[in-house]
């Protein structure tokens, strides 16, 4: 059986990219865990209001945001939701190596992030 259900929020400034890739990365752990991408913010102003209103296990910034921006954002998200995962994809990741680093290195921490 898998485990999960684990509800995923992004933090990507791109929603339609965020979706396929995380479908993708889902898709390919779907046989260990059920993740759902319930929602994705386009900037730092959405997370407070997504955070409450979804009830995310994970929240996960996308790799267009600098280190700083991402620490930000996991810090408030898991003020809001104490026991939420976060993680950052590497800043750059995306524009340096493409789509397929991104769902590598995702398939790689999710499950390291969800122990």
């Amino acid at each position: 059986m898998p485990a999960g259900p684990y509800r995923l929020l992004t933090v990507n400034n791109a929603p339609a990219r965020a979706k396929l890739l995380i479908g993708r990365v889902t898709n390919d752990l779907k046989d260990k865990y059920i993740i759902e991408h319930v929602g994705n913010c386009t900037s730092k102003d959405e997370i407070e209001e997504k955070v409450k209103e979804l009830h995310p296990d994970i929240l996960c910034c996308a790799s267009m945001w600098t280190p700083e921006e991402s620490t930000e954002m996991r810090e408030l998200a898991k003020s809001l939701s104490p026991g939420i995962k976060t993680h950052a994809i590497p800043q750059g990741l995306q524009v340096n190596e493409g789509p397929d680093a991104i769902v590598a290195h995702l398939k790689e921490q999710f499950p390291i992030l969800l122990g």
